[in-house]
């Protein structure tokens, strides 16, 4: 067994790791290989220490996409098998090529074979834990399960003329080559004998956007499971209005009239409540279809109780006089009767979808502001007089359009929990509020003189 071993290593500034991993290839017992060193525009020393320490060819390239790079290392080699290794990887022992190659030789059916994989002593516990877990004592045949990780892995060239590493995708082209490999009848194997020291683990510390890109193509490439998202009918969704005192007209009709089409509209809530210390507001929302758990203390009507006072209040009516019990609570109130027709059907969905404690709608402003601080200071929260296109929005929230938040939040006397969630809404007329009788008069004449 004396196969020509072509042996890839990706580089970006690795100058720290580069001679290491070569050194530990130099030390292997097994003689026959050519190192092709693929480096994506290194601003260090990687290259020239590469050079010191000995490789056989290198491939510049522009634009790096790891397949990519793959891709073009493999076309300069001439090896019957592929071994490739990231470059901040290191051997553990000196049979590692031998039991790399042993290993794709035990059977025709394999294309490739990916290695242990053993955290480094300063490694994060959030690495140790995924390597650990990940990369067990057991060897396997997969023949379902397409998870492969070549930053220790040796493949066959023969397979990889008919089965390339997709060029355009920024993660997991190994598990994409992989997923493609078992559809055409093929094996991959995974070994514990053929180990590597990978000091920052399989989910690149915690690096969010990488695992957003990584999440994103597998959900692409997985065929029989996917994420699980929660059905909104088998969830008791409950809209509360609160309302004090009576209900401002807004040309022929009331504000409670008005908006009821753009909340009845909505096809994912299951009841539909006013919380009132009114009788006759109490009267009229029920002519309108909505129901009245109690009119409520009027305590809750001083201006220094908040709308959380009035939910808790009402949740707790509703739990031990109605033994009801939402999984969820929207806050809506009459003052916006401009919103959209089925606003909170879609900030019901991206609530489900989010996991999120609570969601709201937002709009994003581009205007410059500020905020009071102690002492009349004022702190700039905008990025300033700079081009919109280069500069970041504020997201400004708005309860009272709708708020979707869990049951056991609102227990806690809040509306809002730890995790949020701000859903942007495009229409921007939604936000137009109106507070009290003067400002609803004045908009209605507008609008009859527009």
């Amino acid at each position: 067994m004396n196969n020509l071993l072509s042996i890839i290593i990706r580089t970006k500034n690795e100058e720290r790791w580069i001679g290491l991993c070569l050194e530990r290839i130099k030390s292997q017992n097994y003689k026959n290989y050519e190192i092709i060193l693929v480096d994506s525009g290194s601003s260090d020393n990687t290259i020239e220490k590469a050079k010191r320490h000995g490789i056989n060819k290198l491939v510049l390239i522009d634009d790096y996409k790891p397949g990519k790079a793959i891709n073009k290392g493999i076309e300069e080699s001439n090896g019957e098998f592929i071994v490739i290794l990231s470059a901040h990887c290191l051997p553990v022992k000196n049979d590692w090529l031998n039991d790399l190659l042993e290993e794709i030789n035990s059977n025709d059916e394999l294309a490739g074979v990916y290695g242990k994989q053993v955290p480094m002593h300063f490694s994060s516990d959030e690495d140790k834990r995924d390597l650990l877990i990940v990369f067990g004592e057991d060897p396997r045949i997969q023949v379902k399960d397409s998870f492969f990780h070549n930053a220790n892995s040796i493949i066959k060239k023969k397979v990889w003329e008919n089965i390339k590493f997709n060029d355009s995708i920024s993660n997991i082209e190994d598990r994409v080559w992989a997923e493609e490999v078992l559809r055409n009848n093929l094996k991959l194997k995974y070994t514990p004998k053929a180990a590597v020291y990978h000091y920052h683990g399989i989910h690149q510390s915690g690096d969010i956007k990488r695992l957003r890109g990584v999440t994103n193509i597998i959900e692409t490439i997985t065929p029989k499971y996917k994420p699980g998202i929660l059905d909104p009918s088998k969830l008791e969704k409950c809209l509360v209005i609160p309302i004090k005192g009576e209900i401002p007209k807004f040309g022929d009709k009331n504000l409670l009239e008005y908006i009821s089409d753009s909340i009845f509209g909505n096809q994912h809530i299951d009841s539909f409540y006013v919380a009132t210390d009114n009788k006759y507001t109490a009267e009229i929302a029920k002519s309108l279809g909505y129901s009245i758990a109690k009119i409520r203390d009027p305590n809750l009507s001083d201006p220094k109780r908040t709308i959380e006072d009035v939910h808790f209040w009402h949740l707790n009516i509703l739990e031990k006089e109605f033994d009801y019990h939402p999984d969820m609570i929207i806050h809506a109130e009459i003052t916006f009767p401009f919103r959209k027709k089925h606003l909170i059907d879609e900030l019901i969905i991206s609530f489900l979808n989010s996991g999120a404690d609570t969601v709201l709608p937002a709009k994003s402003e581009f205007s410059w502001a500020w905020q009071y601080q102690e002492g009349d200071n004022i702190v700039r929260l905008d990025e300033g007089d700079i081009p919109r296109e280069f500069k970041k929005s504020l997201l400004l929230g708005s309860h009272g359009l709708g708020c979707i938040t869990h049951a056991e939040v609102v227990r806690k006397n809040t509306l809002v929990g730890n995790k949020v969630f701000l859903q942007k809404i495009k229409d921007q007329i939604s936000f137009l509020e109106v507070r009290n009788q003067k400002e609803a008069d004045s908009i209605y004449e507008r609008m009859k003189n527009a």
